[in-house]
């Protein structure tokens, strides 16, 4: 089976410049530097190569695409493998975590909201409820002592967020005021996903008075120019996913977590606001600080190391840190700040048979040999 629709296949050659100047700043570690930076010539073959053996080997996967993106050049490979094309659109189920503490750090820079991630949520939801004392941080770094989804069978109430009768708003009046058995107190323990990724939504559509889609229109799509990036609720119903953005269903009620749909690249242009201190070409979405406080460990004293959406992969003298964001689909995507390069592989099949298998293939095999590819080009040209 041959790879299909591969554009810079080997060579993309890179000569910029960047603007202004930043005292102390290195070329190498993503953060700007004043003249032309010369990254040389990145050629990517051996990662279309190990993508296509991966899915010539699996049994589970019928296809596999992959987008790389670079600090400095934007966008500077795409591939599609088996079934996939370039323009293929997929549920990212977790792998929308760092596009949703985007949105609520891009809230949290704009002053015209009185709204703080670091502030208790009593402060901007208008029920009487038992997470009070909780905040946006706790919530979307999962260290906000709610039980996760590892207690789902105990959610009781708790599931209208997976409910498609019921509006966000609605619902989160549950999951504030209804106490989940097991609960405990804020920064004890880590406990993955769940209620606590509604509420910070919720949060957020009160401090707004705007639904989540509309928000992350205004604040992340409409200035990024995403085409198709949005969230639903399709969990109870999977096979409705079509593939076309209008067969996405729940969009009353869209998973924060875990609702998102995308296409590779809309999702590049997220990997490079990342990379690009906040900024989608002349927009600046988030803060440059905002962007550095979403990767801050905020679970390492609880043996975690998870940031806000980020997990944490620390580097050593040889392997620089890696942040990721994992789905269940097997869609992941992630960041190398020191070399201020990124990516994101899209998976279609939403079976859930073995997503780690194409986790342990991107951390062990895709990333390694990106950065070996663009080691080998920048050594070139120094």
């Amino acid at each position: 089976m041959q790879s299909k629709h591969l554009i810079s296949p080997v060579f993309f050659v890179i000569a910029l410049f960047i603007l202004g100047a930043c005292s102390g700043g290195s070329n190498r570690s993503g953060t700007s530097g004043g003249g032309e930076i010369p990254l040389g010539t990145y050629d990517f073959s051996a990662t279309d190569e190990a993508m296509q053996l991966f899915i010539d080997q699996s049994d589970i996967f019928d296809g596999i695409s992959y987008t790389l993106v670079d600090r400095i050049a934007g966008t500077v490979h795409q591939g599609a493998f088996g079934d996939h094309d370039l323009d293929i659109v997929v549920m990212l189920a977790s792998t929308s975590k760092v596009p949703s503490v985007s949105l609520l750090m891009a809230l949290n820079d704009d002053e015209s909201l009185n709204y703080d991630v670091e502030a208790s949520i009593d402060n901007y939801l208008p029920w009487e409820g038992v997470y009070g004392d909780r905040t946006t941080v706790q919530l979307v770094s999962n260290t906000s002592g709610i039980p996760g989804l590892g207690s789902l069978a105990d959610y009781g109430p708790h599931q209208c967020q997976w409910s498609l009768d019921i509006i966000l708003e609605a619902c989160a009046e549950i999951l504030y005021t209804v106490e989940l058995p097991g609960s405990i107190a804020p920064g004890t323990l880590f406990d993955y996903g769940g209620t606590q990724w509604q509420l910070a939504g919720a949060v957020a559509e009160q401090v707004t008075n705007s639904t989540w889609n509309q928000l992350f229109s205004q604040y992340i799509a409409g200035p990024c120019d995403l085409e198709v990036f949005t969230y639903g609720n399709p969990w109870t119903n999977l096979p409705s996913f079509d593939g076309s953005p209008d067969s996405l269903i729940g969009k009353q009620n869209p998973q924060v977590e875990g609702g998102a749909i995308s296409n590779m690249q809309d999702y590049a242009k997220i990997l490079l606001m990342h990379l690009q201190d906040g900024s989608c070409g002349d927009q600046q979405i988030l803060s440059a600080k905002s962007v550095e406080f979403m990767r801050i460990n905020r679970a390492g004293d609880l043996g975690v190391d998870y940031a806000m959406g980020w997990w944490i992969t620390p580097g050593d003298d040889d392997t620089s840190t890696i942040y990721y964001d994992p789905g269940a689909f097997g869609a992941i995507s992630w960041l190398d700040i020191e070399r201020g390069i990124g990516g994101y592989v899209a998976i279609d099949d939403y079976t859930r048979r073995d997503p780690a298998a194409v986790y342990a293939f991107v951390l062990s095999q895709v990333i390694p040999l990106q950065q070996e590819a663009v080691d080998k080009a920048r050594a070139e040209v120094e």
